[in-house]
């Protein structure tokens, strides 16, 4: 891929409040300025507004979301331009959109009308976001899939295989602080996008704890098999910890990847080869949403992980949502602020990982 040219855009979305992420004011001592003013030589700036990025397979665009449930937008970055992916027809948002292998669009989002202002129904419409397709020519309307999926689904790089997750409070019939994790291909009849071999892969009673509210999350397919998958476990037996786990699809076996009772770990990004991916890490003694800054961790059960970003020695700022280029070269991420919806981005950045090399603290493990 070559040298990435950026377009700086300066645009600014009304905050939106929500709960309990940590508060600014937590952070003493801590620098009074923006991370984005302070960049390392080897982090550059592509789009001043937007979250949940997504990278195409050929590194040329990222697609992603202006907001939580909002529209989705397409950046080239060798020009700067972006482009609306999702104004030919009428929706109620999107929380989620990710390349397919084909380079079709997977989206999720709502399919009812609910009130933004009110965070009940924000919070209902967020918890009830269903999965569809969109050709990549963007000339249709989306095709459900018929399921629901809570936050992100999982999406293969190389194979037309997708993993999500389905909670209670999105299927009561699970039964109170349940969850499963699902897997299937999409296969397509005269043009028509549908899920096949759809099964479950990981139900939460395969835990020796009960899960709290916050439940599970699927995050990504582990190259180069992709049967394997990584997914984060919330607010560990009530506790503050969250922590990173990887599920065999096939055998139902799972493992702990970061036993860290102290800190809240959960993955992002995957990089090619699957021996790391990017996880959200942070001291979790105080709360269990703390200010997160984005590392590269190792799968094999270790534990150690090397730092990637330093928003977080900015007050009220964080470094969250990465995920890595085909080609292993790049990281891109968004920047996130303190007393805002969980997952809402500010902008996001793309670093240069070989550049970076040379900067970077050695691995480190945070397991109990």
């Amino acid at each position: 891929m070559k040298k990435l040219q950026f377009l700086l855009l300066f645009i600014i979305f009304p905050a939106i409040t929500t709960f309990g992420q940590e508060t600014a004011e937590s952070q003493p001592g801590l620098i009074n300025a923006s991370p984005a003013d302070h960049l390392p030589p080897y982090i550059k700036l592509a789009c001043g507004f937007g979250e949940r990025p997504d990278w195409s397979h050929d590194g040329r665009f990222i697609l992603f979301v202006d907001k939580p449930m909002g529209e989705v937008y397409e950046l080239e970055l060798a020009t700067g331009i972006i482009r609306p992916k999702t104004r030919h027809f009428n929706h109620y948002g999107f929380t989620r959109a990710m390349y397919l292998a084909n380079g079709d669009i997977l989206l999720s989002g709502p399919n009812a009308p609910f009130d933004p202002t009110d965070i009940e129904e924000r919070e209902k419409a967020r918890d009830h976001c269903w999965l569809s397709v969109m050709d990549n020519n963007c000339q249709k309307e989306p095709v459900p899939l018929n399921t629901l999926c809570a936050e992100g689904p999982a999406v293969s790089r190389t194979r037309m295989k997708i993993a999500w997750t389905h909670r209670d409070r999105q299927i009561p019939d699970l039964g109170k602080n349940r969850a499963k994790l699902l897997m299937a291909e999409i296969g397509y009849e005269e043009g028509i996008p549908g899920l096949k071999n759809e099964r479950v892969i990981f139900d939460s009673k395969q835990l020796p704890f009960t899960l709290g509210n916050s439940s599970l999350e699927t995050q990504n397919l582990v190259p180069p098999e992709d049967e394997k998958v990584t997914f984060a476990v919330y607010t560990i037996d009530n506790g503050n910890n969250t922590d990173v786990y990887m599920v065999n699809s096939k055998s139902g076996d799972y493992q702990v990847i970061t036993n860290s009772p102290c800190c809240y770990d959960e993955p992002e990004g995957i990089f090619p080869g699957g021996q790391y991916t990017c996880v959200e890490h942070a001291p979790s003694d105080k709360t269990a949403w703390p200010l997160i800054d984005l590392y590269k961790l190792k799968l094999d059960g270790s534990g150690e992980m090397q730092r990637l970003t330093y928003f977080t020695e900015y007050k009220g700022f964080k470094a969250n949502q990465g995920v890595v280029s085909d080609d292993g070269k790049y990281l891109c991420f968004q920047i996130g602020k303190a007393d805002q919806e969980a997952g809402a981005g500010f902008g996001f950045f793309i670093m240069d990982l070989e550049e970076a090399a040379e900067h970077l603290e050695e691995f480190k493990t945070y397991n109990d």
